[in-house]
């Protein structure tokens, strides 16, 4: 029995470890948005925590947001911030949808829970990029001109707090249900090798 869960306890660190690392190239394989300025990128980072979380559990989920970030510190030009900020917004979108998962296995559950959580994810994103993000970018940019960046595609603007909830939300909230639309197809088949039961057979 103790060998049986210590089996397991190596499988999920062992599929935890290799979550984070493909989350960490995933955050390399950013894209600009047309509707965006051109200093906001979309990326699939967020997609391999909410594979660990419906797999493995709300933690793990959270521990592959926080290690692939650490990761990313080490080349970092934020000198933390957009990490910290990486974090606390995938944490939003994953811990809860592993959590309701958790609590109510099924499909149905999971596609909630994981909207759920990129709602969350999106209304903190407002706070996370006024307060940490956007103050960082200030030193290399200033406020004036983010606004006129955010001011090219959308001339009406007047503040920074406005093109956050008109622009940043709904990226924020599409970059969520992206992961949600590929984990619905993918994750099914790649449940048994998640959570280590393809070796049972």
């Amino acid at each position: 029995m103790r060998s049986a869960v210590k089996s397991v306890n190596i499988w999920k660190l062992t599929m935890t470890a290799m979550l984070s690392a493909i989350a960490f190239v995933l955050m390399f394989l950013e894209f600009s948005v047309p509707v965006m300025p051109p200093f906001i990128k979309m990326d699939l980072s967020e997609l391999p925590a909410l594979l660990g979380a419906f797999a493995m559990g709300p933690v793990s989920g959270v521990m592959i947001c926080l290690i692939k970030n650490l990761l990313h510190l080490l080349m970092s030009a934020t000198g933390g911030v957009g990490e910290l900020s990486n974090f606390l917004l995938g944490a939003c979108f994953v811990l809860p949808a592993g959590m309701i998962y958790q609590k109510w296995k099924g499909k149905k559950s999971a596609v909630l829970g994981a909207l759920a959580g990129a709602v969350l994810m999106a209304g903190v994103s407002i706070i996370s990029n006024y307060y940490m993000v956007y103050p960082f970018y200030y030193n290399f940019m200033s406020e004036e001109a983010v606004l006129q960046a955010y001011k090219v595609i959308f001339p009406g603007a007047n503040s920074i707090l406005e093109c956050l909830i008109v622009f940043n939300v709904p990226f924020t909230l599409v970059k969520g249900l992206l992961s949600v639309a590929v984990t619905t197809f993918i994750y099914k088949p790649l449940s048994p090798f998640l959570k280590g039961n393809h070796r049972n057979r």
